[in-house]
């Protein structure tokens, strides 16, 4: 028996022509879209469908997380929140509490995230006396915002066998002062240890996965991603798995070093969808994060001689290139900084030479905040896609400000000049560094500013059209899903999301304001707002 509903009563954006005259209602059939028309039509010919009523509301399709990070969204609801620390005080107060009402035992770790120490007074980094202040009997884990730093308490620099004479790794940096450790560090030394850090139980992840699904869904995000698949989260995949956890459809993309055994341990997802995961492609990050000073600079950071460094060299970049290019699958590349850009360019322009397929596989630089306008020329002729964390302009505009000077600040996250290079552009939140909040989002791309007021290279605006086609049609290119996904058109699957506004129509400002009412994946409603 076919599953029939009919939407009516609102507005229907359908994300094909942008000037067609809207229609009146959707008909939808068995999870996808049969045809849209005007109601009394669409009524005769499928009587016995479900109406579902939009009580004045907007129908878009469903937005697609162009990059973010599941799994640690996930974790970081089972984490103490930093967010709104504003001084080493609340930092420790905050620990000490989550310890007590979690009634954790003596020496078991404690996970803590979202710190920024642009919040603290005088944008200071916590110190080794304040961290094992904060948890003198146990372990800790301090996470930055941005995920490319962090802090570890004395029980966990012990626990992890890190002593003044431990070496950094490569593209990585352990804080040194005095000749003793600070508990900071910094990119591939960062990583390197939090992969050491014991996970949560399983129960624990079970409700966690769930819970970030909602956390997506309440956005009205149906396809979401996992920005980095390394071989210590397969177990936890399996869980996933075994379980059938997933109602979203997830992207994973696996590190470099994990591909080969990424695609072994999950060969019926390798580029299709099976059980809603499918492995995408590669991902490797080029450089760490504006905010931080870790990006990596073609010209220093204001008032230092300091140009952040490489996490990657030229070959290890050519090298995953070319495994792109082999495995005919996309890379992703995170890419902050105008001189982790110009790598990425230098070395996807000499891979390509040898493998033009590679211009065929929707190379992605992720983030690009700091992309110069020649660049835009190069990744462009490079066939190279651009998903602009744009929503920077608004959380750290105003870090950027300092760390960059006024000129350079104002050309964060291009937009505007990278659609005029004919660049497809996506938006994503690279969540849990902050809400996958899409309507957030568009406001930052259309009126550009941040937390002080300030507005950033107004010149670099765009149009809440445009904005939409990058977080729905545009994001469904950059996944390859185009035909079955990012617009209301026949044979289309049902995902869809309802607003309480237009976002065409509504005041630009007003537009981080409006709210998710339900969303749809393949047209069964999995959220709603109360």
């Amino acid at each position: 028996m076919n599953n029939l509903q009919i939407f009516f009563n609102g507005t229907i954006i359908t994300m094909e022509e942008k000037d067609a005259p809207p229609p009146q209602a959707l008909l939808v059939e068995n999870g996808r879209i049969r045809e849209w028309g005007d109601v009394k039509s669409l009524m005769n010919k499928a009587s016995e469908a479900k109406l579902v009523d939009l009580e004045g509301g907007t129908l878009l399709p469903a937005f697609l997380d162009a990059h973010s990070h599941f799994f640690q969204l996930a974790l970081s609801l089972l984490q103490v929140s930093l967010k709104d620390a504003k001084s080493p005080e609340d930092v420790i107060a905050s620990i000490r509490t989550f310890i007590q009402k979690k009634n954790l035992p003596h020496g078991q770790w404690v996970i803590a995230g979202d710190f920024d120490q642009n919040k603290m007074p005088g944008r200071q980094n916590l110190t080794l006396n304040q961290l094992d202040l904060a948890a003198p009997d146990h372990p800790l884990i301090i996470k930055h915002q941005s995920g490319h730093m962090g802090f570890f308490n004395s029980a966990a620099l012990t626990l992890l066998g890190v002593t003044p004479d431990t070496p950094a790794p490569e593209g990585g940096t352990i804080a040194i002062q005095d000749g003793q450790l600070t508990g900071y560090m910094e990119e591939n030394a960062f990583f390197e240890y939090q992969r050491q850090v014991p996970m949560p139980g399983k129960e624990d992840i079970i409700e966690a996965f769930a819970e970030a699904q909602e956390v997506y869904a309440s956005y009205g995000i149906t396809t979401i991603q996992e920005g980095m698949l390394v071989e210590e989260m397969l177990p936890f995949y399996d869980l996933l798995l075994s379980h059938h956890l997933l109602k979203l459809d997830l992207v994973a993309y696996a590190g470099f070093s994990s591909y080969a055994e990424i695609k072994t341990a999950l060969a019926p997802h390798m580029g299709r969808y099976q059980d809603r995961l499918k492995i995408g492609g590669i991902k490797i990050f080029l450089d760490g994060s504006p905010q931080g000073r870790t990006a990596w600079m073609r010209k220093p950071y204001e008032g230092t001689s300091f140009c952040g460094y490489p996490t990657m060299t030229d070959e290890s970049v050519k090298e995953a290139f070319t495994l792109a290019a082999k495995e005919k699958t996309q890379l992703l590349a995170h890419v902050n900084g105008d001189g982790a850009a110009a790598q990425y360019l230098r070395c996807l322009d000499a891979v390509q030479e040898q493998y033009p397929i590679l211009s065929t596989l929707r190379p992605v630089i992720i983030h690009g905040q700091l992309m110069g306008k020649d660049q835009l020329k190069e990744a462009a002729r490079l066939h190279a896609l651009i998903s602009f964390f744009v929503a920077h302009i608004y959380h750290w505009g105003d870090t950027h400000i300092q760390n960059f000077g006024m000129e350079r600040a104002s050309h964060i996250s291009p937009a505007a000049s990278a659609l005029k290079e004919g660049i497809s552009i996506t938006f994503h939140q690279d969540s849990p560094v902050i809400p996958p909040d899409m309507m957030e989002t568009l406001w930052c791309a259309v009126c550009r500013r941040s937390r002080d007021g300030v507005v950033l290279g107004p010149e670099e605006a765009i149009s809440p059209w445009e904005a939409l086609k990058a977080v729905t049609i545009q994001a469904a290119y950059q996944y390859g899903e185009k035909q079955k996904k990012g617009s209301l058109a026949p044979g289309k699957l049902a995902d869809l999301v309802i607003l309480n506004q237009n976002p065409l129509t509504c005041p630009k400002d007003s537009l981080r304001e409006i709210k998710v009412i339900k969303t749809f994946k393949e047209g069964n409603c999995i959220w709603q707002s109360d």
